[in-house]
């Protein structure tokens, strides 16, 4: 038996995509080369590696098997060219970076450009996902650091503390809620739900959480609107159009210029902190590494 890196990097690419035509072209090779050499892989073992069907291709048990060995591989590959990296000019290093939006817009983008500038060998793949995607992917071997909520269970990762990141609710001066509070009250989720809400455009992870929490207690919350970025939530919520719950980090920072008022909510959910997670700091390239000691550094 044998199978090389192309083989193993094309399987790679066609198991991710679930097309073999599409992992043929991410592996730059001919749709008819790809296919003869998942057919030789599968001869060389005596067993079916895809299952064909109409939407595409799926590993077969043995092909989960292989895909496991593929990864670690790659991963392999990816930490000796690293270590390599100083000694052989033009290697870049590549980072597969998964966060949650609190750590994404909040806290990440000048950290990974003080790392950046101090590493311009290295490239580094930023996605947004909900927690609970990014643990599976991390088990998964998908992408080599994840910073998720402490509510997941991180089980069989390694974790470090990466930021405090508490929920808290924000109200304009004129809306119901903010009505007879006092300095530092704090108010359940319960009592916000039947109310307007403004929140991120698109599909963030951040409104999906809050929205899960708003149906556990029966509510599928109203948006008036939907922005880009928290400041602008800030804005429109000071002009009274709706409430937000958003990072309190976010919060503070528009506070005095958009005349909020912050209110901490009781629940368990919004008292957070967020975590670094790997499937193994030791597996992980020298400058991987390095990223985690200096996001774990400024917890």
């Amino acid at each position: 038996m044998r199978f090389d890196l192309t083989d193993l990097k094309l399987f790679l690419r066609v198991a991710e995509s679930g097309s073999i035509t599409a992992g043929a072209t991410h592996a730059h090779l001919a749709l008819a080369s790809a296919s003869a050499r998942i057919r030789g892989m599968e001869d060389a073992l005596g067993v079916p590696l895809l299952v064909r069907n109409r939407r595409g291709v799926e590993p077969t048990e043995a092909g989960r098997t292989l895909l496991h060995h593929a990864r670690l591989i790659a991963q392999q590959m990816e930490r000796m060219r690293a270590d390599l990296g100083e000694y052989a000019t033009g290697l870049k290093g590549h980072i597969r970076l998964l966060s949650n939006t609190s750590a994404l817009t909040e806290f990440l983008p000048d950290m990974l450009a003080a790392f950046m500038a101090a590493h311009p060998h290295v490239n580094v793949d930023l996605e947004e996902h909900l927690s609970t995607d990014i643990v599976e992917a991390m088990r998964d071997r998908l992408a080599d650091i994840g910073i998720v909520t402490d509510a997941v269970d991180s089980s069989g990762l390694e974790t470090r503390l990466f930021k405090e990141d508490r929920l808290v609710l924000a109200l304009g001066p004129g809306h119901p809620l903010a009505q007879g509070l006092r300095r530092n009250a704090s108010l359940p989720f319960a009592r916000c739900v039947e109310h307007d809400f403004i929140g991120l455009a698109g599909d963030s992870a951040l409104t999906q959480y809050i929205g899960e929490q708003g149906q556990k207690l029966g509510h599928r919350l109203r948006y008036r609107v939907r922005l880009r970025s928290f400041d602008a939530i800030c804005r429109m919520v000071a002009s009274g159009a709706g409430l937000a719950v958003l990072p309190e980090s976010a919060a503070v920072r528009s506070r005095d210029a958009a005349n909020l008022k912050i209110v901490r909510l009781t629940d368990a959910w919004a008292r957070r902190r967020l975590l670094l997670c790997m499937r193994s700091y030791d597996e992980l390239p020298g400058y991987a590494r390095e990223l985690v000691d200096g996001l774990a550094a400024r917890a």
